[in-house]
This record gives structure tokens, sequence and C-alpha cells, in this order.
């Protein structure tokens, strides 16, 4: 069943919401970076400088995870633009209301996110 039209709309609201809070998130764990390289000083002990790589890691790690969430939040943006959202990329069948509930930037359905995760497709 196609969505509505109301229905894609707010989807297109709840994408926005995601991509404003992942955006600051993003910007956040950055600034946590860029202020841990500037405070790092030649007196400070080697386990706090180990410590202090450590968290600029994990940072830059969930950075690029957010990253590539965003990536997929605009390319659902995209697809409402384009009519298509709710119709996989790969396969043209129309996802699931319920993954798309649990998933507003899926673009996949769950079989075919499948088989492109595993190289198949």
């Amino acid at each position: 069943m196609r969505l509505t039209k109301q229905q894609i709309e707010q989807f297109r609201m709840k994408l926005e919401e995601l991509r404003s809070q992942i955006t600051n998130q993003v910007r956040g764990a950055n600034e946590t970076v860029k202020v841990s390289e500037e405070g790092k000083g030649y007196s400070q002990h080697q386990a706090d400088e180990g410590t202090d790589d450590f968290v600029r890691t994990v940072n830059l790690e969930v950075s690029d995870k957010e990253f590539k969430i965003l990536r997929q939040i605009e390319r659902a943006l995209e697809k409402i633009g384009e009519d298509t959202y709710g119709i996989c990329d790969l396969t043209e069948e129309e996802i699931p209301l319920a993954r798309l509930e649990a998933i507003p930037y899926a673009t996949m359905t769950v079989k075919a996110q499948e088989k492109f995760e595993k190289g198949l497709i």
C-alpha cells in the first residue's frame, strides 16, 4: 500500500528533525576533538594523554557513523522529492511501514539491505 501524502509529510518532518539532531551531535563531537587537541600540553601525564587519545578516537568513530546516517537521511529526503519514498532503491518493492517507522531513513527492504551488506548485490 502506497504511503499517503500525510504519512510522507510526517516522515519528512521526522527526517528533518533527525538531521538537525545528528548535525548538532557531530558538531559537538568535532568541537570536543578540537578542544582536547588544543588543550594538550607538555606537562600532562602520559596516562592522561592516552585517555585523551581514546576519547578523541571514540568521538571520531561516532562522528563517522553519524555522517553515514546523515547521508542516508539526505537520500531519504531526496526520495521524498522524487516521489519514491517508501520504495526500495534496489528492488523497487515497497518498504513496509513498520520498517519506515523504526528507521525513517531506510531506502531498502530488509532482504535487499541484507544482500547489499553481504555484497551479493
